[in-house]
C-alpha cells in the first residue's frame, strides 16, 4: 500500500536519498522518486529525488527533502543528502555515518545520533541492492542540522552539533495535531479513571526521569505542547492533584501565560527568564546577557557560573519564583476554563535541565512528590 499526503519522518528520506545514490553508482543514471518500505507501519512511500550527482567513480551523492506533512516541524522542506561510496576490504556490508548536521551523542563518544529505526531502514534497504561481498559507507547529511538544532532542545538532552534521526515508525505523528491531542486525551481519561493523581510530561525525557526517581509509570500523561487542553480536561475528569514535569525550556513557558509549547506558536522564554532575573534583582548587564543567550539552557549556564563566582543564589531565587509562578497560572487557567469558575485540582511543578537533573520544584511539588515517589 501506498501512502499519499502523508507526512514521514527524516530516516525516510535519509534512506530515499541513500537508495538514489547507490543506484546512480551502479547504473549511473538518476532516479527522479524511490519507493521506501517503511517497514513500521507495514506501508510503503514515494519520495521524490531532488538531484543525484556522481562525484567520483566510486561515489555519487543524492538529495531529498523533508516533509513532514501538515506537522509544524522546523525540518520541513530541509534538504537530506545521503553520500554513498564503495568501500573495500572486510567488514559490514552497509556502515552508517553521521556527516555535518547530523548530531553527535555526548555521552556516547560523539556517537552520530542516528537510532534504531533509522539504522534498521537504512541496513535493509541498502544490504538487499548489494550483491555478496559488496560494501558502501553511507554518510548523512544535513546542510541545515547545525542551525535548526539551535531551535530545539537536542542539546539540553545530549545530542550536539546538529539533529538527530529519530523515531520508530516511518510515517511523521506530529504533537502538535489534534489527533495526537486526541491519544494523549484518551491515555488521560483512562488513567484518571484509576489514580487521583498524575503526573504530566511533556516529552519522552520528563517520562524517563519520572521513571528513574520512583514515580508509578502507570500514573504518567504524556502532554506534549497540549498542557492547555490537558489541564483543563484532568480537571472535567476530576483529577485531585497533578504534577507538572518538564525540561525548564519549556515549562516556564507556562509562567508567562503560554500553555500551547510547540515554539512555532509562541516562545517567550528570554523575556520570562530576564523579567524573573529582574523581579530577583541581577544587574541591568547580568540581565541583558541573559535575554541574548540563545537558549533557555545557555541562560542558565551563565545564571550558575554568577553563583559559582560570586557566591550568590540566583539559579534558586529565579527558578523559585518561575515555579511559583507557574502553578499560579496554571490555576488561574483551569479556574477560568471550568464551567464554574471553580476547581479542586492542586498543580505543582517540577523542571529539570539539559542533563535530567532536578532544578527546582515549586511548594506545592515537594508536597505532592512525597505522595508520588
Amino acid at each position: 500500500m501506498t501512502i499519499s499526503g502523508s507526512g514521514y519522518t527524516l530516516p525516510v528520506f535519509a534512506c530515499a536519498s541513500a537508495i538514489a545514490a547507490l543506484h546512480w553508482l551502479r547504473h549511473h543514471q538518476p532516479l527522479t522518486v524511490v519507493t521506501v518500505d517503511l517497514i513500521t507501519p507495514a506501508e510503503v512511500a514515494e519520495i521524490p529525488i531532488e538531484q543525484v550527482a556522481g562525484l567520483s567513480e566510486n561515489m555519487a551523492l543524492a538529495i531529498t527533502r523533508s516533509d513532514p506533512g501538515d506537522n509544524l516541524d522546523l525540518t520541513k522542506n530541509t534538504p537530506i543528502w545521503a553520500m554513498v561510496e564503495w568501500a573495500e576490504g572486510e567488514g559490514e556490508a552497509v556502515i552508517i555515518k553521521g556527516g555535518e548536521g547530523i548530531g553527535k551523542q555526548e555521552n556516547g563518544a560523539g556517537k552520530a545520533a542516528i537510532y534504531g529505526y533509522a539504522q534498521r531502514l537504512l541496513q535493509e534497504h541498502l544490504s538487499r541492492l548489494l550483491a555478496p561481498g559488496e560494501r558502501i559507507t553511507v554518510t548523512i547529511i544535513l546542510p541545515a542540522g547545525r542551525s535548526l538544532a539551535l531551535r530545539t532542545s537536542n542539546a539540553a538532552f545530549g545530542v550536539v552539533e546538529g539533529l538527530s534521526l529519530l523515531g520508530t515508525s516511518g510515517i511523521s505523528q506530529p504533537l502538535s495535531t489534534p489527533e495526537q491531542l486526541a491519544t494523549f486525551r484518551a491515555d488521560l481519561q483512562q488513567k484518571a479513571s484509576q489514580f487521583d493523581s498524575l503526573v504530566f510530561c511533556i516529552g519522552e525525557n520528563g517520562l524517563d526521569l519520572a521513571r528513574k526517581i520512583g514515580i508509578n509509570p502507570q500514573q504518567l500523561v504524556k502532554t506534549a505542547n497540549w498542557l492547555g487542553p490537558m489541564l483543563v480536561e484532568a480537571d472535567i475528569l476530576g483529577v485531585k492533584e497533578l504534577l507538572l514535569f518538564g525540561y525548564h525550556g519549556k515549562l516556564m513557558k507556562l509562567a508567562g501565560g503560554i500553555f500551547h509549547t510547540h515554539h512555532h506558536l509562541a516562545d517567550g522564554r528570554r523575556e520570562i527568564l530576564a523579567t524573573y532575573c529582574s523581579l530577583a534583582g541581577l544587574k541591568q548587564s547580568e540581565i541583558q546577557v541573559i535575554f541574548d543567550s540563545p537558549t533557555a539552557e545557555a541562560a542558565l549556564t551563565y545564571l550558575r557560573s554568577l553563583d559559582a563566582n560570586t557566591s550568590s543564589d540566583w539559579v534558586n531565587q529565579v527558578y523559585t519564583a518561575i515555579a511559583e509562578a507557574i502553578d499560579s497560572r496554571v490555576q488561574e487557567y483551569i479556574r477560568n476554563h471550568s464551567q464554574n469558575g471553580m476547581s479542586s485540582l492542586v498543580c505543582g511543578s517540577v523542571m529539570f535541565d539539559r542533563d535530567r537533573k532536578i532544578i527546582v520544584k515549586s511548594k506545592t511539588a515537594c508536597m505532592l512528590s512525597g505522595k508520588l515517589c
